[in-house]
């Protein structure tokens, strides 16, 4: 160690320090110098012989000196800058964002069949044909497979795969059902919330996609009427009003028997209103008893179980329960929109 190379190394830090303009960078840089550089040197001065210590440790301490006080004074700017802040002057208003309706709706169905034992299950958007059609009994010329209903995946010669090799975006969250069934034993009872895609011409009440819930219970002797418990106490605590429930005869391929269910209007209590159309219910949901075919698909024995599925299309539950006439207000991002909720 040589007294120049104290002098280099005071040349070396005063460029660095030059070089910054920001007063957080020249702190870190004063550290390393004291905490590493001169650390270094200083341990090397019990090597050397009286004289040459007594002079490269005085040259040592002045530039240790010289960092300290450059150190010091960066606190200092930094201290006085905090002091010039005003902290009588109005604070900025930083915006916040909000949950979605879509989202909210969601969140609170889940919470409510979670209370009733009902666990949550998810699945794929982009599905193949066998789980979204064929596991769901529904017919190879059923019109819902054609263009005009679904949103098939463009694949090269899709006519000659096998269904389970033809993709489409899912038309429904009943695939899940399945795919949830043939990992398990029964009993089980599962909600399925997620978003689905429709080839639909987009109006008022029609979006190319939107969200529905699925519901689900399997095991032994369960019946319509442990279907219309269940869904009588959703709705009660959904629409936070003690509705009426309605079972009306239909059609689905994966339920038999099926029925559309209503609630009575909780806005004029079944006097006839316009959200009602006059007739004192609405439509919420399509239900029915799991058919067999969709038990077998999924590898449960229909002879020993069976249970009821239900969906519902949580935009149109938004649409009723806010009084919102327009679907499509739900995706278009306007923010006047969306800050009522």
């Amino acid at each position: 160690m040589k007294s120049e190379d104290i002098d280099q190394l005071k040349d070396r830090f005063l460029k660095e320090v030059k070089k910054e303009n920001s007063s957080k960078e020249r702190k870190k840089i004063c550290k390393r110098y004291i905490e590493e550089e001169l650390s270094s040197v200083f341990c090397s001065l019990k090597n050397l012989s009286g004289e040459r210590k007594a002079e490269i440790g005085k040259k040592a301490n002045e530039l240790r000196k010289l960092i300290s006080d450059l150190l010091e004074n960066e606190k200092e700017k930094v201290f006085q800058a905090e002091k010039e802040f005003d902290i009588t002057l109005p604070g900025k208003n930083v915006e916040l964002g909000s949950i979605h309706p879509i989202t909210k709706l969601q969140k609170k169905c889940e919470r409510i069949f979670l209370r009733m034992g009902f666990a949550i299950a998810e699945g794929p958007e982009l599905e193949n044909e066998w789980y979204n059609f064929d596991a769901l009994n529904f017919e190879e010329d059923h019109p819902v497979r054609e263009m005009q209903d679904t949103l098939f995946v463009k694949q090269k010669n899709r006519e000659e795969l096998p269904s389970q090799e033809r993709f489409l975006m899912r038309t429904h969250t009943s695939p899940v059902q399945v795919r949830y069934m043939k990992d398990r034993e029964p009993p089980f009872r599962i909600i399925v919330p997620g978003r689905v895609f429709r080839n639909e011409a987009t109006d008022s009440s029609h979006e190319i996609n939107f969200y529905q819930l699925e519901g689900l219970m399997v095991g032994e002797n369960i019946s319509v009427a442990n279907f219309r418990s269940v869904v009588g106490y959703f709705f009660k605590e959904l629409f936070d009003a003690d509705v009426g429930i309605r079972l009306r005869p239909s059609f689905f391929p994966f339920t038999e028997p099926s029925f559309e269910v209503d609630v009575s209007c909780s806005i004029c209590e079944k006097k006839g209103c316009s959200v009602c159309k006059k007739t004192g219910w609405i439509e919420v949901m399509g239900a029915g008893m799991v058919h067999p075919n969709v038990l077998r698909s999924a590898d449960v024995d229909p002879s020993y179980f069976n249970g009821f599925a239900f969906g519902l299309g949580i935009d149109r539950i938004a649409m009723i329960k806010h009084k919102i006439d327009d679907i499509r207000l739900f995706y278009s991002g306007d923010l006047r929109f969306l800050r009522q909720f």
